[in-house]
């Protein structure tokens, strides 16, 4: 006996792996990513009388076919590691839909021990099972179970502790067993196959798998004899599809014989619990009533709630980057050290994605109870028909509304969200338009230029911009999947409805924790390579040089006017010389720094205590002055750091004027010019890139008031762009172009995660940024063309969308209909 023993839990989809998982393994769990997949790939260990194992939790699939990436990661893992043994989980209250994939893998050769779980659930719905009858029909040892009470683990563990031989099916196929027969003969031979089921491989070529033909491709000098001659069975039995439906047959007639001699129905004609709940929230009127309702639970819960923690969370985020700061270099008075400044930005970056994880706690967990209760398939099973028609899955739906559907959502957690799609081309499809939505960063652009150009017509702008998103990324979503998707891989619906259950809060928190911190970790690897570009493109090359002269020579007078009011203070000896007045300016930043992260008086006491014992000769400048001298001093400070503020400010608008943005920015005017935006709009799209937000805060710097003046944001904007001769049309195509932009810097490196592909990665930033400047151009050239008003404009573009939809929305009859796909078949 090895020291290790490899062991892999196998089994469909909501029959209760993971909560067996999470028995066996406990809290030592280590969970990644398949290598060139997205599926998670869950591995733990335990120790059972001195023997050491190692378990791994295979994706859920209904068989070992090339359908699906869970499908291939399954069998590849079968049959590259060569488990010591597989514990197929099966449902006890569905073992009819189960088997099958038994058969498949008792034929791979392999050592099986089956765990028939829920078997409370089974006992419920009157189903007597004969144990001992079930292991003899299948030659393997059978371990009742309920893995969300606990109840059989140490029996599964004394089995799987157990040597067991491997047990070959004894499935006959029925017409095609002489071909199974013949072509198992022929591999047998083959020494080159040593370690390969015959049978299971006769069994794929009959099916005509891809991979079972590239394994021979691989391992045998020339194949084409057995390859030739699984084509000629495959086509004396009718075809390939006809040799797979005889193949899927025999196995499900074996399923329903071993069902009819191993299980008694005891309470025949009852309807399960199951049912009966179905019939309410899967009904043709009230479905779409639940639905909504649950998501907006989801909704409220994850998105508004989380970010009510993020108040929380955020000080000790924020307290970090205090200490970081205090780590760091000092700031300068004018200009801080460069090793300083790209410090705090990388912190910063990773403190934004950081922030999301009390929402990620919550949704992952939300989605575990969904997927744990059995509702999650009953959202795709309601929703996959319409979306299906623009290239979308069912389980888009979820991804979609944490993005922020009408207003308010966040695309980072509606990226994530979609791992769950078992499609992979309308997995693609969904995250490359959730961006679309409209996350709340957005809702700040949107707000002014509302306010400015369409003070009359909020409400109705509003409910275009909300909408028009949706219709844009189902629109989107058909181009993409009938062009750059169109190849991908697409898997066949299997509509699986499996019964309610009451999840476990252990597996519910342990799925969330897990998923969150996969998440710190992956985009861990990633933020700092884009958070360094960006860096470099909004700081470098730096401000002119005459302009930097310039800027220093103001900062000298400030500082001569700080120390000619401190001339007969006797505070002035704390300050003899400009590096002892730096480090008092910075002493105070960072006590106002921590002074916002005081929660309490208490705090704030000791805060004070603590200053005072570091930096006793700056108290009279910082801390609540008591006598003239102090109050003069403190005067004086403030002075000055306003006065510091402001330069600092101002060499952030000219260093952002000056940078490569800025520079990029006015280089796009000549293309840009065709949607009415100057060099100012292009900089503040592009600042926006690391955080939607920021394309405001850049406006403010950009359209800056006059020293004295005391006027809004939008009051200064619309005075400069009514001055440039820009409308409420620039404004409608800025919009647009602002709801297709591209993803924020957080949602980009989601992008890069959930695909694994920097080509995702870069083309999520490429295709949005052509399709919204072509859509801006076309907006404005045409509704000007037209001299139509901004409302006007948009109200032609909301019902051509609407239109659009319709028509790819749609039945085509000429096209067919396919045939429906019950629970556990192929289509």
């Amino acid at each position: 006996m090895s020291d290790l023993r490899l062991v892999a839990l196998a089994g469909q989809q909501n029959a209760g792996k993971s909560t067996l998982f999470n028995l066996l393994t406990g809290l030592t769990q280590h969970i990644a990513n398949y290598p060139g997949v997205t599926v998670d790939k869950k591995s733990g260990r335990y120790s059972h009388k001195g023997q050491s194992v190692e378990v791994v939790d295979l994706p859920g699939c209904y068989s070992l076919t090339s359908y699906s990436p869970e499908e291939r990661v399954a069998r590849e893992f079968l049959l590259n590691d060569r488990p010591d043994m597989v514990v197929n989980v099966l449902d006890a209250s569905n073992l009819r839909r189960g088997l099958p994939l038994t058969f498949q893998l008792l034929e791979m050769g392999v050592p099986v021990v089956v765990a028939l779980n829920m078997m409370d659930v089974a006992e419920g719905r009157g189903l007597e099972i004969d144990l001992a009858a079930l292991s003899r029909r299948l030659c393997v040892p059978v371990v009742p179970v309920v893995g969300r009470k606990g109840q059989g683990a140490e029996a599964l563990r004394e089995a799987i502790a157990a040597e067991h031989g491997a047990r070959p099916a004894t499935l006959n196929y029925g017409a095609l067993e002489p071909a199974v027969q013949e072509l198992q003969a022929l591999l047998a031979d083959e020494g080159a196959l040593k370690g390969l089921s015959a049978r299971w491989l006769a069994v794929k070529l009959l099916e005509d798998d891809a991979e079972a033909e590239r394994l021979l491709a691989e391992r045998l000098d020339n194949p084409h004899p057995i390859l030739d001659l699984a084509h000629r069975r495959r086509t004396a039995a009718g075809g390939t599809d006809a040799a797979s439906e005889a193949i899927a047959a025999a196995r499900d007639g074996l399923a329903a014989d071993i069902v009819a001699t191993c299980i008694t129905a005891t309470r025949a004609g009852h309807v399960p619990m199951s049912e009966r709940i179905d019939r309410l929230l899967l009904h043709r009127l009230f479905a779409p009533v639940f639905l909504v309702a649950i998501v907006w639970a989801i909704y409220q819960l994850s998105i508004v709630q989380g970010y009510e923690l993020t108040k929380v969370t955020w000080p000790i985020l924020a307290g970090f980057r205090n200490v970081a700061a205090g780590v760091l270099p000092d700031a300068g008075f004018l200009i801080d050290p460069q090793l300083r400044a790209l410090g705090l930005w990388m912190v910063d970056s990773a403190n934004t994605l950081l922030n999301y994880v009390p929402i990620f706690l919550i949704l992952f967990a939300l989605i575990a109870i969904l997927e744990d209760s059995g509702y999650m398939a009953r959202i795709a099973f309601i929703l996959d028909r319409i979306l299906n028609r623009f290239g979308l899955h069912g389980q888009s739906t979820l991804p979609f509304i944490l993005a922020g559907v009408f207003a308010g959502g966040c695309a980072v957690p509606g990226v994530m969200a979609t791992k769950g799609i078992p499609d992979h081309r309308a997995r693609m499809a969904t995250i490359l338009t959730v961006p679309f939505m409209n996350c709340m960063a957005k809702i700040p652009l949107y707000t002014l230029l509302i306010n400015i150009y369409f003070p009359d017509t909020k409400g109705l702008m509003l409910f275009y911009l909300s909408t028009i998103t949706v219709i844009a990324a189902l629109l989107v979503a058909k181009l993409l999947t009938t062009s750059v998707l169109r190849h991908h891989e697409t898997a066949p619906f299997v509509m699986e409805l499996p019964n309610y259950h009451l999840p476990t809060i252990r597996g519910v928190v342990q799925r969330a924790v897990d998923r969150t911190w996969l998440y710190i970790k992956k985009v861990g690897t990633v933020v700092v390579s884009i958070a360094m570009v960006i860096y470099v493109l909004l700081q470098f090359p730096g401000v002119p040089a005459d302009r930097e002269v310039a800027y220093q020579a103001r900062a000298e007078a400030a500082i001569a006017q700080f120390y000619d009011a401190l001339a007969d203070n006797p505070h002035r000896a704390a300050v003899p010389d400009q590096a002892a007045l730096v480090r008092l300016v910075n002493a105070q930043a960072d006590y106002k720094a921590a002074r916002m992260n005081a929660g309490s008086k208490a705090a704030a006491e000791a805060l004070d205590a603590r200053f005072a014992e570091r930096h006793p000769d700056f108290v009279p400048f910082v801390l609540r002055a008591r006598d003239a001298d102090a109050r003069s001093a403190a005067a004086a400070l403030k002075d000055l750091t306003n006065a510091r503020t402001t330069l600092r400010r101002e060499m952030r608008q000219d260093k952002i004027e000056s940078s490569f943005l800025g520079m990029i920015g006015h280089g796009l005017e000549p293309v840009t010019q065709f949607a009415d935006f100057d060099w100012k709009i292009n900089v503040a799209l592009l600042a926006s890139f690391a955080a939607r937000e920021s394309s405001v805060a850049t406006l403010g710097v950009l359209f800056d008031q006059e020293e004295g003046e005391n006027a809004t944001l939008e009051d200064r904007m619309g005075a400069e762009q009514a001055a440039e001769g820009r409308t409420a049309l620039s404004a409608v195509a800025l919009m647009l172009f602002f709801a297709l932009y591209p993803p924020c810097l957080a949602t980009v490196i989601m992008v890069r995660v959930q695909t694994d592909s920097y080509r995702w990665m870069a083309f999520s930033i490429v295709f949005p940024t052509i399709l919204g400047l072509a859509v801006a151009s076309a907006v404005f050239t045409l509704g000007n063309a037209l001299g139509l008003s901004g409302l006007q404009t948009m109200t032609a573009i909301y019902l051509a969308g609407v239109a659009a939809l319709l028509i790819v929305a749609l039945p085509k009859p000429w096209l067919g209909r396919p045939a429906p796909v019950v629970a556990g078949e192929r289509a």
